[in-house]
């Protein structure tokens, strides 16, 4: 009978007592993220139940298993393998206590600075710093583990007597890794780029959705990602719309006849903007910056507060105006001339022979005369 109660008394006491302890903790961080809204940290902090209790419970096994007096044979094993899934545990509460802190500093920094390019700046080292910890931590799990196997103690001499050339060899082989991974921290506190920013790589416009320690993913208008090492980013040029300020200037142009209204159209650009949610008030201008023998090219100059309000603003200008011209001054639209050209002031007209027939009227029919 004790050879029966004996387990279940220490491994049912330490599931019970594991559940009764998570329970009041996760009761503790409830009541304190109700009194204290202005902080997410308590809220983070219980998504954390699940390795906390994982914890517990292993430590607890751990520690009680030499009572229990279950499968004794096999007494090393066992214990090998709760002192891993003790360390394994460890290792992802404490990645998700770093990760609840982390994001709370960021939370608390976004809603005290109004600032959109530091905030973005922000999010972008807390999201790298993230993951830097959870990849330290990671990597100490894993060599806490492999140190709990006696054979691993017994050849770490070895190891670190061949650790020169290996480095070496590693160095060499992960040239490229590591040039991305150091380029990553680069970019993260260097703010050469930060999640959010609006930015063209190789002739695509797109917005910084994902930074990365190795590669950085861009999110192109048409809903398309682009996924770039970051050492692009450090080594060749590329466009960020979002550095120093969000506020941006757009260009429209358009080809028309000599004979277009440009006061008319100034008044009209002001009429547009007016009407356009997306238009700043910044500034607006109309010029006319080049001509051809048959068309003016005249340029309206528009501003907005970021890269998607500058393309609203660009192309319901260039609709809108191009209607109007079309409706009420359809002659400003470019047109093939094909009449007479006007002849110099006190310049006398050739003669024409008496048998040469009539001039043809522009668009007159060549047989029909009509």
């Amino acid at each position: 009978m004790e050879n029966v109660l004996r387990p279940l008394i220490v491994i049912g006491g330490s599931v019970v007592l594991t559940l009764l302890i998570g329970w009041a903790t996760d009761l503790l961080l409830r009541k304190a993220d109700a009194r204290h809204g202005e902080t997410p940290l308590w809220g983070l902090l219980r998504r954390a139940r699940i390795p906390y209790q994982l914890v517990l419970c292993t430590a607890l096994l751990r520690g009680s298993y030499d009572s229990a007096r279950v499968l004794e044979d096999h007494r090393v094993g066992i214990g090998q393998l709760l002192t891993l899934v003790l360390i394994g545990s460890t290792a992802w509460l404490v990645i998700r206590i770093a990760a609840a802190v982390v994001e709370t500093t960021y939370t608390s920094y976004a809603r005290v600075h109004r600032d959109p390019a530091r905030v973005r700046r922000v999010r972008t080292q807390v999201t790298l710093i993230t993951r830097v910890v959870a990849a330290v931590v990671g990597v100490v799990a894993v060599a806490a583990m492999l140190l709990t196997f006696p054979a691993m103690r017994a050849a770490g001499a070895s190891l670190l007597a061949s650790a020169g050339i290996l480095g070496i060899v590693a160095g060499v082989a992960a040239q490229s890794t590591l040039s991305n991974m150091f380029a990553g921290l680069q970019i993260a506190f260097g703010d050469m780029v930060r999640i959010g920013d609006t930015v063209v790589v190789d002739g695509e416009w797109g917005t910084v959705e994902e930074i990365t320690l190795t590669f950085l993913t861009v999110r192109t208008w048409d809903e398309r990602r682009i996924t770039m090492p970051v050492s692009y980013f450090t080594s060749k040029p590329f466009e960020n719309w979002s550095r120093g300020g969000a506020q941006m200037t757009g260009i429209v142009y358009w080809h028309l006849d000599h004979s277009a209204p440009l006061d008319l159209m100034r008044e009209r650009l002001r009429d547009i903007l007016r009407e356009c949610p997306a238009w700043d008030g910044r500034a607006c201008d109309l010029s006319v910056t080049d001509s051809t023998a048959s068309t003016l090219q005249v340029r309206a100059l528009v501003t907005a507060k970021d890269a998607d309000d500058i393309w609203q603003v660009r192309v319901t200008v260039r609709e809108q105006m191009i209607s109007w011209l079309a409706a009420t001054h359809p002659y400003a639209l470019p047109r093939v001339n094909t009449a007479d050209a006007a002849l110099p002031p006190n310049a006398v007209p050739a003669t024409r022979s008496p048998d040469a027939p009539p001039p043809r009227r522009a668009h007159q029919h060549p047989r029909t005369g009509r």
